[in-house]
Order: C-alpha cells, then structure tokens, then sequence
C-alpha cells in the first residue's frame, strides 16, 4: 500500500506551483493577451538544437529551436484528449486549457512559432549549458529528440514538465531546478520553527482555494505533510 503522506505533500506542492505557472493577464484585460507578430524576435542568432528560456514573473518556460522560427515546448493542455482537430489543437494555449491540463495531468510537446512560445518575453540562449558542463549533446541531436517527442503526454509540474522535456533534450538528463528549488524552500519554511503559522496558513489557503480537499478531512492531510517535511 502506498504511503498517503509523500502523496498529499506532491498534490499540494503541484497545486502551489499551478499558481506560478499561469501566464498573468494584463489588468482590465478580459480575455487572452495576443503573442506578438511574426519578426518580432530575431531568429537569426538562433541555431538549430538551442534552449531557449522565457523568463515569467514566478518561473522559467523552457523549447528547444528547431530552425525556421519553430520551437518545441511541453505545455499542459487539455484539448488533445477531447479532440482531435489539429487546427484546434495547434492554436495558442489558453490559460484554461492550461489549468485543465494540469488537474487532467494531460499536456503535448508542440511546434510553435518563436513568438507563440515566447509570448512577449526575453529570451535566452542556453543559459543552462553552464550547469551541465560536458554533458551537452550534439545540437542536431537535442534537435531530433525534441521532434521524436511532439505529441500527447502526461504531464506533472512536479515530475515531468517543460524544463524536464528540455532538458533531457539538449543534455540527456531530464531535470527541473525550479521545481527542486520551489521544494527546498517550502521545507525550510516548514523547518524554520519562526515559520510553522505562516506555512499553516500557506497550506490552509492552498486546501481552501485550490480544493486539495474537503475541510474534514484537514487534520489527517496536512499535519502528517507538515510532520514528514520536517523530519
């Protein structure tokens, strides 16, 4: 039987980092912001088999550069499991099939225009490469595995998600640092003993708004996940 304790705290570590991952609407903004218009990134300092990141305001979207202002990008999306009309599916990801991927755990790596993936946001060049060191693959490598993948996925923000995609890509490995550092610093707030009220209060607007579950059954989810965080 598998253990409830680890498996509450990966749901309400999942529903802490939904909140970061939604891309934020401009204030009186009724519907989705438009990417900007093709040229309005220069392509041409991009090589085929690049990483490319997108800084947002809370984290990092990560593709890979196929050539021809194309990127490959794993994004939650729930359309492809309810339909399969392509030209459906290959528009821009809302935020509503973004968070019902998420809770569906459903997403796809996708062809997008640089634009489409950027979504109005700087870019960088493989800036991870000095993390990894040796263990960079060969461009037209990291290329060809990013095209292998396009397609349906499951998805899990915790264990498998954008930045897991790419880098396994480009370096052979698939991890995420954002997600590792998110996880470190909830177990030093719960750890911080000055903390305990403020990370109950965290987790209770976490059950309460994001519904990890009912009210009744507060006492038997979050003290165990408080419990074995800070063992």
């Amino acid at each position: 039987m598998k253990n409830p304790v680890p498996q509450a705290a990966s749901l309400l570590l999942e529903k802490l980092l939904l909140l970061v991952h939604i891309r934020p609407l401009p204030a009186g903004s009724g519907g989705e912001t438009p990417p900007p218009a093709p040229g309005y990134y220069d392509t041409s300092c991009f090589k085929r088999g690049d990483l490319l990141e997108v800084p947002r305001t809370l984290f990092i979207h990560f593709g890979i550069y196929l050539g021809e202002n194309r990127v490959a990008h794993l994004m939650p999306d729930i359309l492809p499991t309810i339909t399969g009309d392509r030209r459906q599916i290959q528009q821009v990801v809302t935020n509503k099939r973004l968070i019902l991927g998420v809770i569906a755990r459903t997403a796809s790596v996708r062809v997008d225009t640089v634009e489409d993936f950027a979504y109005g946001g700087s870019i960088l060049v493989n800036h991870m490469d000095r993390l990894f060191e040796d263990q960079v693959l060969g461009s037209e490598e990291a290329a060809r595995r990013a095209e292998k993948l396009v397609g349906t996925t499951a998805y899990s923000l915790l264990w498998n998600n954008c930045e897991h995609f790419v880098t396994y890509c480009r370096y052979g490995a698939p991890v995420s640092f954002q997600t590792e550092k998110f996880c470190e610093t909830v177990k030093m707030i719960i750890r911080d003993q000055r903390s305990v009220l403020a990370s109950v209060l965290v987790g209770l607007a976490s059950i309460v708004c994001l519904g990890v579950a009912p009210s009744t059954t507060l006492p038997t989810i979050f003290i165990p996940f408080l419990l074995w965080m800070a063992g």
